[in-house]
Order: structure tokens, then C-alpha cells, then sequence
């Protein structure tokens, strides 16, 4: 609730700072686009690193929600515009290697977009509802394997990974589960806590307010390492599944076209911006492991490789967009 009325405070807060501009005499506002709808994860995230990068500046921050087609309208709409640095991208990393495998965009995801500053990254986590008859993920295997070829697994999108994860899950432990898809977390994680869906691959976000309220059970953490959230929770390496190691990641994105000064200008300001401790602290309460990195190749490199792992988990599954 906190986040939520953070949100639309900033929504107001964030073009109010014109009069102080002190970033550059009469150099016109940031826009930042979001690709999803107000209220939600990136839509937050963006808003409060905004805010705070206008605090800091004193340049006045627009934030523009720009939502469908898996994103890709609103990376459409960041490309258009002139590579000037006066327009950027909050987003998540399936915008680069996910989204691309299932439909064609109008960019190049790894030539195109320049990744300018991480800001946050988020574990998924493997739940189903409290009153699931097992209680560790020794005994979730055991008992989805008495119902082999009948269990099913939710995910939020197709080509997501929360449809990789349990795909490969299903496989390596010979489930034949049936991947149910959604448009999105909340009516997912509804059907897995009704009883209509056994499990699904969750980001913690979103998961970890319904764990804390004992309505969903958390098996596993799908990340490189346990989650300081849930530390008690094994990674699925430690379980003997280390092909399910996924960690979501919130970047600022931009055109690879922009100039070098540019580019070092932007990352400085959101790098400052993303270790105020008023941002760091509000990352957490978000569910949000604060990870701030400006190295764009690095991130780049990362990108390729996660691209490449992605394209041969659809090609070997088979997922389709429709």
C-alpha cells in the first residue's frame, strides 16, 4: 500500500521540477516510457528512481506508460524518438531475450538498445497453494509424479520465464505437466491458490506478499543464490536442477545510438538516483533486491548469452505465442 501511494504521488511530484532545473539551462525534460500499465512493478520502480534523479538534478522527469505487445510499443516508441538522451526506457530484461524468441518486433534487441544502468533484480520462486498436500519439494516431485500427465503449471505469458522454468522442470523429472498460460501474475497466482493450477514459477514480487500471508508455499528459489527475503528456501540448484537459475533484472534502457557523453551522463545520474537510501529502502519493501550496475557491456554480454539460452529452450519445447 505504501509503494502503491508512493506511486501516485510520483506520478504528480515528478514533473514539478522545472523551476529548479539546474541539470542544463533550458535542456528539455527526461521522458522515461514504461511499457506496462501505472501501478505495477516497472511502472513503480520507474516512477521512484525518477522522482529521485529529479531531486538530485533538478531536471524535470516525465514518466510515459506506453503498455502492449509484450513491450515492444513502448521500446518502439523510445527508438523513434531522437537519440538525444532526453528519452530512455524502464523496463525489465525479457524485453531483450524473452519477448523476441515468440514474435517479431521492430528492433533489434541486442543492436539496437543499449542497456544504461541496472537498478534492481528479483528471484523467482516455485509456489503452490498452502494447502497443497506436500510440504518440501522432495515431496511435490513424489506426488506430482502419481499424477503424471495430468498436473499442470501456470505461468504469466508464453516465452516467459515462468513458462521455461516449468517446462524444464516437468522434464528433467519426467512430470508431463501441462503448461496453462496467463496474462500476467495475479490471475495466475489466483488460480494456483483455487486449486485449479498445481504450481507455478513465480517473480518474488509479486509472490512473496501472498507467502508472507500464508497463502501460497514457497518450494525453491529459481536464482544464483538463496534469497535474502526467503533464506530458508533452497535454490533449485541445490536441489539437483541447476539448468532452472533465472534472475530477473530491472535496467534502464536507451538507443544504442547514443553518444558516449550522453550515455555516461545518464548512468551517473541513475546510478546516483539508485543508491539514495529513500530508493534502496523503498526497492526492498518492493520485494526488490537492489542492484545497481553501469558497466553496458557487461550487461550486453549477459543479454547475448541469455538470448541464446532462451532461443534453445523455445526451440526445444517447441513454444509457440499462440
Amino acid at each position: 500500500m505504501k509503494l502503491l501511494q508512493f506511486a501516485r504521488s510520483a506520478m504528480v511530484a515528478v514533473g514539478w521540477s522545472l523551476a529548479l532545473n539546474v541539470w542544463a539551462a533550458g535542456e528539455p525534460p527526461l521522458k522515461i516510457i514504461v511499457p506496462a500499465p501505472p501501478g505495477g512493478t516497472m511502472d513503480i520502480v520507474g516512477r521512484l528512481v525518477g522522482h529521485q534523479m529529479s531531486l538530485d538534478t533538478g531536471r524535470t522527469v516525465i514518466v510515459e506508460n506506453r503498455a502492449g505487445a509484450v513491450g515492444s510499443i513502448g521500446m518502439r516508441a523510445m527508438l523513434q524518438a531522437p537519440p538525444d538522451g532526453n528519452t530512455i526506457l524502464m523496463g525489465a530484461i525479457n524485453l531483450l531475450v524473452e519477448a523476441p524468441q515468440l514474435m517479431k518486433v521492430p528492433y533489434d534487441p541486442l543492436g539496437d538498445i543499449v542497456s544504461i544502468a541496472r537498478v534492481a533484480s528479483t528471484s523467482y520462486v516455485l509456489v503452490t497453494a498452502t494447502n497443497y498436500p506436500t510440504q518440501d519439494f522432495a515431496g511435490l516431485v513424489s506426488h506430482l509424479k502419481t499424477r503424471k500427465g495430468k498436473a499442470n503449471f501456470a505461468s504469466y505469458g508464453r516465452g516467459t520465464v515462468s513458462q521455461y522454468s516449468g517446462f524444464i522442470l516437468s522434464d528433467k523429472a519426467g512430470l508431463d505437466m501441462q503448461h496453462i498460460g496467463y496474462a500476467g501474475s495475479p490471475p495466475a497466482l489466483q488460480d494456483v491458490i483455487g486449486g485449479q493450477v498445481d504450481l507455478m514459477f513465480d517473480g518474488l514480487a509479486t509472490s512473496l506478499p501472498l507467502i508472507k500471508g500464508e497463502r501460497l508455499r514457497a518450494y525453491a528459489v529459481a536464482g544464483k543464490k538463496r534469497s535474502s527475503y526467503l533464506p530458508d528456501v533452497p535454490t533449485m540448484t541445490e536441489l539437483g536442477y541447476p539448468e532452472i537459475q533465472y534472475n530477473g533484472q530491472v535496467t534502464f534502457y536507451g538507443s544504442s545510438k547514443l553518444p558516449a557523453d550522453v550515455l555516461a551522463r545518464l548512468q551517473q545520474a541513475i546510478k546516483k538516483a539508485a543508491e539514495a537510501p529513500a530508493v534502496q529502502q523503498k526497492l526492498t519493501d518492493a520485494g526488490l533486491e537492489p542492484d545497481v550496475s553501469i558497466d553496458s557491456a557487461a550487461m550486453l554480454a549477459e543479454s547475448k548469452l541469455l538470448y541464446q539460452r532462451n532461443a534453445a529452450i523455445v526451440k526445444k519445447f517447441n513454444i509457440q505465442a499462440n
